[in-house]
């Protein structure tokens, strides 16, 4: 019996760590921020070992430059071909073996160095493309008129069209285009003759149109990639928010909410330790509702500010929006926010203890209206005048003043007893299509 106690007592303990353990890993773990693969391997990375393919993960244009050395290796075996067929024709054939070889030391340097990353620079670029011009050059010397006139530029004009894929990758579009037309322009230099005749001969548009194409390429995948950078920075940032969230809705939030609700209970004194607790709470909750509620805009200058208002929603505070967003320039509706935040504070100071908010946004045809109610002790006959005869402008300038810069207008309604209401009528130009809630209209 003492043995199976014993055996018994070593289970619980051993469900007791199995508990432990099973509780410490349901909590949310922390975020990684840390750099990941924002550019998916292509089938012509596949052609390079991954520790290559790794060196260079901050490159949006990396797996292009891959893929040109992949070109770069098409275009010197044909050149080798080439370069072996008419070997005999030429008139200093040995020497030309011998810069051929050197042009295949400075390629084979050229590729490593792209493939990697480090001979991505502007230097390596230019000192590549004067190589093959040089090379292109020699033909003149390598070579004899006659031969020169039927064949093309040694050591062949597709290995050389290498430098102007490079040129495109590093400067776009238009840095390639030039490259290409530079090659051309030595192809007609080594010719004699200006060849504008592309029916004939299409060497120099091909050039110029092939830089053109994988330069724009190039600039539109380092634009994508800042994109998704931006994109994935935003979703960490959301994620870590929303985790931090939980964790301060269990904890600091229902703390706060119980101060303010006992503390009102009990009255007296503790009544302001109970409204600096809601007011806590209250600033709280929107600044965790900023980055798990609101919708992002349509474009660059635009807020939904029916988003923006349901961030304000908290248990005192009621908020009624459509369900469609309603797009506002970013200017117009962060001085309706203002304006909407200082009636909420108004009343959480001045409504009396437990008094609840009410909020309602319309979108009309052309303007917004938007309501602010309250169910306090409502404003007294008199007083607003005589507090701006005391030179209190709070409402008149932070309420009031706001909407009707906008051009807008504003009405209120009160009496003791019976609450206050704002009503807020903005205008909008529907001229705009980004202004309006795209709902068909």
């Amino acid at each position: 019996m003492p043995q199976h106690r014993g055996r018994r007592r070593r289970g619980r303990r051993h469900r007791d760590r199995r508990v432990v353990a099973l509780t410490y890993c349901s909590e949310d773990p922390p975020v990684s921020t840390s750099r990941s693969r924002l550019t998916p391997a292509t089938g012509i990375d596949r052609l390079y070992p991954e520790s290559w393919r790794e060196l260079d993960d901050d490159d949006p244009v990396g797996p292009l430059w891959r893929g040109a050395q992949i070109f770069r290796l098409v275009g010197f075996v044909y050149a080798l071909g080439f370069n072996i067929a008419i070997n005999n024709d030429l008139a200093h054939p040995q020497f030309t073996w011998l810069l051929f070889a050197a042009l295949t030391v400075a390629n084979v340097l050229f590729a490593a160095g792209y493939v990697v990353g480090v001979w991505r620079t502007w230097w390596c670029v230019a000192g590549e493309l004067a190589l093959f011009v040089a090379a292109m050059l020699s033909t003149l010397y390598v070579a004899g008129p006659e031969w020169i006139a039927g064949n093309q530029s040694w050591p062949t004009t597709l290995w050389c069209s290498s430098a102007v894929l490079s040129a495109a990758l590093m400067g776009g579009a238009w840095t390639g285009a030039g490259a290409g037309a530079l090659i051309g322009l030595t192809n007609f230099a080594v010719k004699g003759e200006v060849v504008i005749n592309f029916g004939k001969n299409a060497t120099f548009l091909l050039l110029v149109v092939s830089g053109m194409a994988v330069g724009l390429a190039a600039s539109r995948a380092r634009v994508s990639h800042e994109k998704l950078t931006a994109a994935v920075h935003v979703a960490v940032q959301a994620a870590e928010r929303e985790r931090l969230a939980r964790q301060v809705h269990d904890g600091v939030l229902q703390a706060l909410a119980l101060i303010s609700r006992r503390g009102r209970e009990i009255g007296g004194p503790t009544a302001e330790l109970a409204a600096l607790a809601a007011d806590q709470e209250l600033r709280l909750r929107r600044l965790i509702a900023e980055g798990s509620t609101a919708t992002p805009a349509p474009r660059s200058g635009r807020t939904d500010l029916g988003a923006a208002l349901r961030i304000r929603s908290t248990d005192n505070v009621s908020v009624s929006t459509p369900a469609d967003p309603v797009v506002l320039p970013t200017l117009a509706a962060n001085e309706i926010l203002a304006a909407v935040d200082n009636i909420l504070d108004n009343t959480r100071l001045h409504a009396g203890p437990g008094a609840a908010s009410f909020i309602l946004l319309e979108d009309l045809d052309d303007a917004v209206v938007l309501s602010v109610r309250d169910d306090g002790c409502g404003i007294p006959e008199g007083r607003l005048r005589q507090a701006t005869g005391e030179g209190r402008m709070g409402i008149s300038r932070s309420i009031i003043g706001r909407i009707e810069t906008l051009g807008g207008s504003i009405s209120l309604e009160s009496a003791p007893g019976a609450g206050t209401e704002w009503e807020m009528t903005i205008p909008v130009n529907r001229a705009d299509p980004d202004v309006s809630r795209r709902s068909g209209r």
